[in-house]
């Protein structure tokens, strides 16, 4: 399977083997995707008040967060796409602080946040593991990245993230 990847539907938990070769593909894209689409959701449902305050701020920082993983990707060293994907990381960030904003002001009920909180935070572990990822690579080696696990996490072994796979 040189150049493939085992990905694992969550919902069927079926199995199949697929080529890593767009920033789609990437399951740090694919959660944070699904995170900005419900920040905007959340940017849609303030008060008029905040339309071109705190929406404003929460749909530019939500497309920030998927863009960059997305340049990141498309650069051929892997030194830029550590750099696009902290960039990334910190629009994540300040998409969490806006839903402190959303409830210190009270524009949210206290359970959608903590839910939203929930998901930020592990798309904050996707991230990180990508970038462990990424820096474990050499600049010969860092052209193209593949991605071997749909999960990342500080536990597991980040070994397993390697351009070529050896199965």
């Amino acid at each position: 399977m040189n150049g493939e990847s085992k990905i694992v539907n969550r919902e069927s938990g079926s199995e199949h083997h697929q080529r890593i070769s767009t920033f789609e593909d990437l399951e740090v894209y694919q959660a944070a995707r699904k995170f900005r689409r419900a920040m905007y959701r959340i940017a849609k449902q303030l008060p008029e008040t905040e339309k071109f305050g705190l929406a404003n701020q929460i749909r530019r920082a939500a497309v920030s967060l998927t863009n960059n993983i997305a340049e990141g990707h498309g650069r051929y060293h892997y030194l830029d796409q550590i750099k696009f994907t902290l960039h990334s990381r910190g629009s994540l960030e300040e998409l969490m602080d806006d839903l402190n904003v959303c409830e210190d002001e009270q524009y949210l009920p206290a359970e959608q946040i903590t839910s939203l909180k929930e998901d930020g935070w592990r798309v904050r572990q996707l991230i990180d593991g990508y970038v462990r990822y990424l820096r474990q690579q050499n600049a010969g080696n860092g052209k193209l990245v593949r991605e071997h696990s749909p999960l990342y996490d500080e536990r597991i072994d980040d070994s397993r993230f390697s351009l070529y796979d050896s199965r």
